[in-house]
């Protein structure tokens, strides 16, 4: 029997079946668009995320030798969906990228200070997160909570649409700003303090669990046989962790999409001084008794960026959000421009901080600069500058990642960036890490099918699968002479970036 896995992002879902050996059988994909019905707002209606699930599902699911058995969920973190009590939504989902909340996120920061924060939740405020949006919503939105209402994750509205239980994972709970991760339960400390009531939030349950099975009515939405099992998946870096195998201590996944993001594996939360002045995020893993420490940048939205300049969105019509398609050799645009691309370092600067960074300043009103042109300059070298750029920005990640985790060498790498060879060989460079290229570059869904065949039986442990499927396509390792070429322009990028981010 194949292994279903649906990743619902913020303006696309995924899905893919995958044999139990790990070999893909069938993937779709399907866009959605946010709306901003204000400044500062982002908002999808929550129909188009069901929709998408059923017509993905649908359309995977068609000429299958091997049937379904069954179905994982994974998304994006951070978006809710505000339901009555027959898990109805009764307004639009509010998006991870929505920033409304930020006079509310200063409070919370007010109230428990940033390091009592940290210490319970792993992260340090920002209006990203849920809870300072329901306080928000709770101020401007007071028809929302004329009667009981719930505000459940992406995933907990389309189990909802099954007819089963809105249940949340721990790690996808882990980001409404609100979960005690070492207790893996709501924290009444924080509950208390916003007048939160529990009842207003989703069940947490362990990654993996089963949340139930397909009815006639459900079964023939997706397409799939009545009967199968539906399991709860959790956020989409914890699930693309598990999908390159980084389960345990001391193993490294690096997702490279529209952001780039580092996920250490750990026994224990991250919850230092350093972590905290580094603002990484540290939470519970979709590993029972695990948690994952992570460190991210813009990335792939540079890509897209410069693509776009050149060609225009009208080509566009293959690069995903996340920028899986965004990057490398198999874009005729890239292959080109990489071809051309200067041996030498470019001499050129570029942050790619387009809507601000990340780690460890989190600056929104930082903004991505280009140094260094001359009347001389190619599209190439732009090209292959952004690409340096990148590099130079993994390689601060890492440093930070690891002055708070422990030294690491290696880095299991997935998503669209890995399909630049030139991109690959300048990060391994000027990281000084060895870059494992997964061979399955659906890491997300991997990590979710995972977990769909432990919690049937298909697998005897996580161990036992991650050996079974995850399985590497290459090896990069640094080059010391490249990196030796790059001295003078890492110090040059450290220097701008620190001086335009503060």
């Amino acid at each position: 029997m194949s292994l279903l896995a649906v990743d619902i992002g913020s303006s696309r879902c995924k899905a893919v079946v995958f044999a139990v050996t790990g070999e893909i059988l069938a993937q779709h994909s399907c866009a959605y668009t946010p709306e901003f019905p204000a400044p500062s707002q982002a908002e999808i209606n929550a129909e188009r995320f069901w929709r998408a699930v059923c017509a993905c599902s649908q359309a995977v699911s068609k000429n299958l030798s091997d049937g379904v058995r069954a179905l994982c969920l994974s998304s994006h973190g951070e978006t809710f969906v505000p339901v009555d009590g027959h898990n109805e939504a009764i307004a639009s989902a509010i998006l991870n990228q929505d920033n409304r909340a930020t006079e509310e996120t200063v409070w919370l920061e007010e109230t428990f200070g940033r390091k009592r924060l940290f210490e319970i939740t792993g992260l340090v405020p920002h209006p990203m997160y849920p809870i300072p949006k329901i306080l928000f919503l709770r101020k401007h939105r007071q028809d929302i909570f004329a009667s009981p209402v719930r505000f459940v994750s992406v995933i907990g509205y389309v189990l909802a649409r099954l007819g089963l239980p809105p249940y949340i994972d721990y790690s996808l709970a882990s980001r409404y700003l609100a979960f005690d991760i070492r207790q893996r339960q709501w924290s009444q400390e924080i509950l208390a303090a916003t007048e939160t009531n529990e009842e207003c939030l989703p069940i947490p349950v362990p990654a993996g669990t089963i949340a139930g099975k397909l009815d006639a009515g459900a079964a023939g939405q997706l397409g799939l046989p009545a009967g199968t099992m539906v399991v709860l998946g959790g956020h989409d870096q914890p699930c693309g962790g598990l999908g390159v195998g980084a389960i345990g201590a001391g193993r490294v996944a690096d997702s490279m999409g529209t952001y780039e993001c580092l996920a250490a594996a750990s026994d224990q939360p991250c919850l230092t001084d350093t972590a905290l002045a580094a603002s990484l995020n540290s939470y519970c893993h979709v590993v029972p008794e695990k948690f994952v420490t992570l460190a991210y940048f813009p990335s792939g939205i540079m890509i897209k960026w410069f693509h776009d300049l050149l060609y225009g969105e009208t080509c566009n019509a293959g690069i995903d959000s996340r920028g899986e398609d965004s990057f490398g050799a198999e874009s005729g645009h890239f292959a080109t421009l990489e071809r051309d691309a200067p041996a030498a370092p470019t001499g050129l600067c570029i942050t790619p901080n387009l809507i601000g960074t990340c780690n460890p300043d989190f600056n929104p009103h930082a903004r991505g600069i280009i140094s260094g042109l001359s009347s001389n300059t190619t599209r190439s070298q732009i090209y292959k500058g952004i690409l340096e750029g990148l590099a130079c920005e993994l390689s601060q990640m890492t440093e930070i990642l690891a002055d708070a985790v422990g030294e690491f060498r290696d880095i299991y790498v997935t998503g669209g960036g890995a399909r630049s060879a030139l991109g690959l060989q300048l990060r391994a460079a000027l990281s000084g890490r060895r870059l494992h290229v997964m061979k399955c570059p659906e890491a997300v869904c991997l990590g979710g099918a995972i977990l769909a065949g432990v919690a049937t039986g298909e697998y005897g442990s996580l161990r036992e699968a991650v050996d079974v499927v995850v399985r590497e396509a290459a090896v990069v390792s640094p080059d010391s002479a490249i990196a030796a070429s790059y001295a003078q322009q890492v110090k040059q990028y450290r220097r701008l970036r620190s001086a335009t981010t503060h």
